[in-house]
């Protein structure tokens, strides 16, 4: 039974204006602007430089210094930033008692594929490099970040590096031929065929589409530490999760796919006003102490 507080939600994404035309440094600056959520007056912000990547330690008071969350924002790879996730990090960091680490990875089109990996890469070794251990250390993203989580870890598995404990991937973007979305065109999940299709082609470039380091479900996930899924029921990246776990089981990856019924895409970022939003980041803390130990 979905809380009355969802509706309340929905109206206000249906009041924003659609603006197909804007071009892609108009979007980053509406959505840094929209999204930028006030953080609680306890939380501490730091700006760090990450193995060469800006990153921003987001902590809170109870939060152990060697756990630690290496959080990936979405955006298509194409905007958003730590700036516009930062209160959602900063829950993430309250609920499980870990530290957590938020980079600014390259973006597209400035910064094509495999810029995003190699961030996302030199992030996690400057993790290990400071003295957090890989087994104290958990990968997560959402939407774009959460398909990013996954390439990053199948890049520092191909590197021998050692790899982190967990990794979740809240509402991935895990296919750039979009096929899911496709087919789910028209719900109100807050995701658009054409213009992820864009986000997509403008990410990878010059590579295909199905290179398995943009799109994951093509990669092989042998070896990979244990993943949470959450994906919503009324978003139209559900595809998506659905052909990611069924990768990952296939290659013999430890994984748990939940599916939030009637969520919208990343509904987690309207905790503040949202109670499936906390209670699904309730979901991600049990799962990291779990795999912490």
């Amino acid at each position: 039974m979905p809380s009355k507080e969802l509706e309340k939600v929905l109206e206000l994404m249906r009041s924003r204006p659609v603006q197909p035309n804007l071009t892609i440094q108009e979007q980053r600056a509406q959505t840094e602007a929209m999204l930028r959520f006030p953080v609680a007056d306890d939380v501490r912000c730091e700006e760090v430089n990450a193995g060469g990547v800006p990153g921003e330690w987001i902590t809170t008071p109870e939060a152990k210094a060697d756990w630690v969350i290496y959080y990936l924002h979405g955006g298509g790879y194409v905007m958003c930033s730590v700036n516009t996730h930062r209160e959602m990090i900063s829950r993430i960091s309250r609920a499980t008692g870990a530290r957590a680490l938020g980079i600014n990875y390259r973006l597209a089109p400035e910064d094509p594929f495999p810029a995003a990996v190699l961030d996302a890469v030199a992030g996690y070794k400057w993790l290990l490099s400071s003295g957090i251990e890989p087994g104290r250390i958990v990968v997560a993203g959402d939407s774009a970040g959460g398909g990013l989580t996954v390439a990053a870890l199948v890049a520092l598995r191909d590197a021998d590096v050692p790899l982190p404990a967990a990794g979740i991937c809240i509402s991935p973007w895990a296919d750039m031929e979009c096929t899911g979305v496709a087919k789910l065109a028209g719900r109100e999940g807050g995701i658009e065929y054409e213009g992820i299709l864009k986000m997509a082609k403008t990410y990878v470039g010059e590579a295909p589409l199905r290179t398995p380091l943009a799109s994951p479900i093509h990669a092989d996930l042998t070896g990979l530490p244990s993943l949470l899924i959450q994906v919503g029921g009324a978003e139209e990246l559900i595809e998506d999760s659905i052909l990611l776990e069924a990768r990952a089981k296939e290659c013999g990856v430890d994984v748990t796919l939940e599916t939030w019924e009637d969520m919208f895409h990343v509904w987690h970022m309207y905790a503040p006003m949202l109670p499936e939003g906390q209670q699904a980041i309730d979901r991600i803390r049990d799962f990291v102490r779990e795999k912490m130990g």
